[in-house]
């Protein structure tokens, strides 16, 4: 899938390819971008002639690439065993990144593997990582604390794994996908935020993390964010209905 810097900023944004009508052995597509935030593809399709796999249906967000230098929203939020955890436990790591995931969105599942490497990679280097969960549950019991322990133990994840159940972390990250991603320096101020990688449902490109680690080492050596970041792309975050954001849909 190819790809459209965003007029005047350093922001690029992915092109989706938007499913039309099935004709034969193939799918007619046509080819859609994301401006702004006021993309939402509800199908994405790719050939099926070439065997790959078919996302429909789906709302796809951007991430809204909230302005870098913005200093890191406070938070204290529950992890899966019901431990208090803020911005404040990370005051001595160099690096922060924080990523707010899911458990049922199938962005999220295929790179859950790669989050839980990464993770530790980053304990490794000194640099923290925290993981919250905004969904509504009450909608999406798979999104449920309960079943977030268990996602948590079998993907492996090394990192606190929180639940915002009332969805004011999201809005102060302006977060706005699963999954969405932000690096935060020594400093507490943004880094970047974009993409773990180039790899999508779908696709054949393996996950690697590359963009987030890419990143992440900048950050670590002392040196700012990449000068080009790609905005993550997945499930909208499940807002509670009355709870919208003023930026959800734009």
């Amino acid at each position: 899938m190819g790809s459209n810097s965003d007029k005047g900023s350093n922001v690029k944004v992915p092109a989706f390819f938007c499913g039309h009508n099935v004709r034969g052995s193939y799918l007619a597509v046509e080819v859609k971008t994301c401006a702004g935030n006021g993309f939402m593809g509800r199908r994405l399709a790719l050939d099926k002639g070439m065997g790959r796999k078919f996302i429909l249906g789906m709302s796809l967000t951007p991430s809204t690439m909230l302005p870098l230098g913005t200093a890191a929203p406070d938070f204290r939020l529950p992890d899966t065993g019901g431990k208090v955890v803020s911005l404040a436990d990370f005051r001595a790591a160099p690096a922060l990144v924080v990523m707010f995931i899911c458990n049922h969105c199938p962005y999220v599942k295929h790179i859950r593997k790669g989050l839980a490497d990464f993770g530790h990679d980053a304990w490794k280097k000194g640099a923290a990582v925290v993981a919250i969960n905004a969904n509504d549950a009450d909608r999406y019991a798979e999104d449920s604390p309960a079943r977030m322990k268990a996602e948590a133990e079998a993907a492996g994840y090394s990192f606190p794994y929180l639940f915002d159940e009332s969805q004011a972390v999201a809005k102060a990250y302006r977060a706005a996908c699963t999954p969405d991603f932000f690096l935060f320096d020594k400093e507490r101020r943004l880094a970047y935020r974009g993409q773990f990688d180039g790899s999508r449902p779908g696709k054949n490109t393996p996950v690697t993390g590359k963009d987030l680690r890419s990143a992440l080492e900048a950050v670590l050596a002392g040196k700012p964010g990449p000068a080009m970041q790609i905005a993550s792309i997945g499930c909208n975050i499940k807002w509670k209905p009355g709870n919208e954001p003023d930026y959800f849909g734009k």
